[in-house]
């Protein structure tokens, strides 16, 4: 099972400063969340994560089953799922799956017995030949996890899947996660969502670039004193 650890992670873009000594440790086999507002540093540190960017300064370290390892190992086996809307609108749900498959070098048999299963967590099944544009926002969601999923990768980035989405979806959406970290997988998932904090395995809190705190949430809500995650954020920003 994989692992990320960052340390100190600081990342400028001129005189912005999106994550400014952000350290903590993506355990292996756990759902994260990336909790924040907007501006809070969640792609910025998705996207460093994933190798999309490099760091200003601090590190970043990979393991598997303990041993530090190079990016380029884990790279083959992470996915990335980003907010913004990275599907084909004229192509349908079968064409996305099968351009991925040809993306992802799959063969026929895996692809058959892979998008077969997807199909059917996501209940996505009768929508084959619908196109991507007039798909509702939860149903596109779930498109683009399938096909972050087609390679059945050994970590999972998630940035801000539920944004947008009707209460419904985003249920459905969490209810998928929960059934791929029995997996034992890591999943990592931004949100500004409070609510979903407590959905995760660990949560680590992020604001204006720093980190406010990391850990199990009912431990972190203990720990700061805090009855809620935005009582958390307000007494932080107050700071």
């Amino acid at each position: 099972m994989y692992s990320i650890r960052t340390e100190g992670l600081k990342k400028h873009f001129g005189a912005v400063k999106a994550l400014e000594g952000v350290s903590f440790d993506l355990s292996a086999g756990l759902l994260h969340g990336l909790i924040g507002s907007d501006g809070a540093g969640k792609t910025t540190t998705m996207r460093l994560v994933s190798g999309l960017l490099k760091p200003t300064a601090g590190s970043i370290r990979y393991y598997r089953d303990g041993a530090e390892v190079p990016f380029g190992e884990l790279r083959p086996r992470l996915a990335y799922m980003p907010q913004q809307a990275s599907l084909y609108p004229d192509l349908s749900v079968a064409e996305h799956l099968e351009f991925f498959r040809e993306l992802y070098r799959l063969d026929a048999g895996t692809f058959k017995k892979r998008s077969a299963e997807l199909l059917e967590i996501t209940r996505l099944g009768k929508f084959g030949d619908r196109r991507a544009g007039q798909l509702s926002g939860g149903m596109y969601k779930k498109l683009g996890l399938m096909c972050a999923l087609l390679q059945s990768p050994q970590a999972l980035l998630l940035d801000e899947p539920t944004n947008g989405v009707d209460p419904i979806s985003r249920r459905e959406f969490w209810e998928l996660l929960y059934g791929l970290a029995e997996q034992k997988i890591l999943i990592i998932v931004s949100t500004a969502y409070m609510d979903e904090a407590e959905r995760c395995s660990r949560v680590h809190l992020l604001d204006s670039g720093r980190l406010l705190a990391s850990g199990e949430p009912r431990a972190v809500l203990k720990e700061r004193g805090a009855a809620s995650f935005e009582e958390i954020f307000i007494k932080g920003a107050k700071v």
